[in-house]
């Protein structure tokens, strides 16, 4: 949206993210801010959209709703955006989040299948859900790109130790020489809800 004339705002909770996407958007002229979302305060009517990609299900929705009320124009609306992988229906990710739960066995980003974005009740008050949409979409990876992004998720980078980090890569790498080529692509669905302000 930033190419077709959009300004952002961006905020993250994790400093070491908004130092990543500044180098990602060098050039760009976006204003960061690490800040958790429970903590923002922007002035009233001051934004015309509200985006978040993979992290609503994270806030005190109770905490975070009437800011988000305040802080949108007249009309202004929420996108809620996430992506996911479909383990069973595609086998590479499958096998590759069977391995995650042999480490993890709590980990509770497992099983996803396509389904609607649930809004929280407290929104129904301010906000109308407008439009969503559920779509499948196959997503290019090599077998290093899909091992870094195993490792990113949180049943392996955010739970596991150091050493137990790099057995399940060692692990993974080697699945991968055996079920999957050098390039490949993996299934995964797409979300999207649009809430808009009443």
């Amino acid at each position: 949206m930033y190419k077709y004339g959009a300004k952002w705002t961006a905020t993250d909770i994790s400093e070491s993210q908004i130092e990543q996407a500044k180098i990602l958007s060098k050039g760009i002229d976006i204003d960061y801010y690490a800040v958790s979302t429970e903590d923002i305060d922007f002035p009233d009517n001051s934004f015309d959209v509200i985006t978040a990609c993979q992290c609503f299900w994270y806030f005190d929705h109770e905490a975070v709703m009437p800011k988000f009320y305040r802080m949108l124009k007249q009309g202004g609306c929420i996108l809620v955006l996430y992506m996911a992988w479909l383990p069973f229906e595609d086998k590479i990710a499958g096998a590759s989040e069977n391995l995650v739960l042999k480490y993890s066995p709590n980990w509770s980003g497992a099983g996803e299948t396509v389904h609607r974005i649930e809004i929280p009740d407290c929104y129904k008050e301010n906000f109308e859900l407008v439009y969503h949409e559920e779509f499948t979409l196959k997503v290019p990876f090599t077998r290093e790109s899909w091992n870094g992004r195993m490792k990113s998720c949180r049943g392996v980078g955010a739970s596991l130790t150091e050493k137990e980090v790099a057995m399940w890569e060692q692990e993974h790498r080697k699945l991968l020489e055996h079920i999957a080529p050098d390039e490949f692509d993996i299934l995964h669905y797409g979300a999207i809800a649009e809430i808009r302000k009443n």
